[in-house]
């Protein structure tokens, strides 16, 4: 059992919890399989295990008897630091500017939070923030020519925009612009897969439409830097024809010797 905020029970109530709880560990160390508790005698489960939570220096808590302290094993937890492990893995990854950068990523993932809508599919913490750098690692050494923070903004829009709701686009948008307001999002030319997607498009009689291309590239995008992908829509959207173009379009630019 796992007994939360342990620290604000009364100094009174602490010291019986102590013996109850030395009667239970007592039995476990005699590798009893019955024993007696509070008058009674109850089937002692071998893996049973007793864990407590507490947050100390607030007020109301109480500090725990040495008894008592002596029955756990501490263990510390503490808020990470994300703006230094963002500084970390850009410097890993070869960015300069870490710092910098660092933070206004960290800001940015932030304001997300506070400022975006609230969508049981978003992630904006340290494990989402950590993908962003990865990802915008590999899209640096894949383009070399492109500035720093041009490689933040491409992988920023790669990770994110596909996720959101029309109306969190123009949001996220003014959060990069105002973080970033000296750099133009780098357009990248998609070339032979464009004019493939629009191929596969046409030949299965469907019409080629710019937000069709989009969310077929947003698609592409995404599982280059995701390890799984879910698409979400209403019914007739165009979820299934989406992944379906994108498909045929991989396997036509395969068969033709295209990477």
């Amino acid at each position: 059992g796992c007994f939360d905020e342990f620290n604000r029970i009364n100094i009174e109530v602490l010291s019986v919890v102590a013996q109850q709880i030395l009667s239970i560990l007592s039995a476990l160390a005699a590798s009893l399989t019955r024993f007696y508790f509070e008058g009674f005698e109850i089937n002692l489960v071998w893996s049973c295990g007793i864990f407590i939570t507490m947050n100390p220096g607030y007020a109301g808590r109480t500090e725990l008897p040495d008894n008592l302290k002596s029955m756990f094993r501490p263990i510390a937890m503490v808020v990470p630091d994300s703006t230094l492990i963002a500084e970390i893995i850009l410097f890993g990854e070869g960015f300069g500017n870490c710092k910098i950068l660092a933070k206004k990523v960290y800001t940015l993932y932030s304001l997300a939070v506070q400022q975006l809508s609230r969508q049981d599919h978003y992630d904006f913490g340290l494990r989402a923030l950590t993908s962003l750098l990865r990802y915008a690692g590999r899209k640096r050494r894949v383009q070399p020519d492109m500035s720093d923070e041009e490689v933040l903004l491409l992988s920023m829009r790669d990770m994110n925009i596909a996720k959101l709701t029309s109306v969190d686009v123009p949001l996220f948008n003014a959060i990069v612009q105002d973080l970033f307001p000296n750099v133009e999002l780098p357009t990248i030319d998609y070339g032979k897969l464009r004019d493939t997607i629009e191929q596969e498009i046409r030949d299965m009689g469907l019409q080629s439409t710019p937000f069709t291309l989009t969310k077929v590239i947003q698609l592409y995008e995404t599982k280059n830097s995701r390890h799984s992908t879910m698409i979400v829509g209403c019914t007739g959207s165009g979820k299934t024809t989406s992944w379906r173009i994108l498909q045929a379009s991989l396997s036509s630019l395969c068969r033709a010797g295209e990477p």
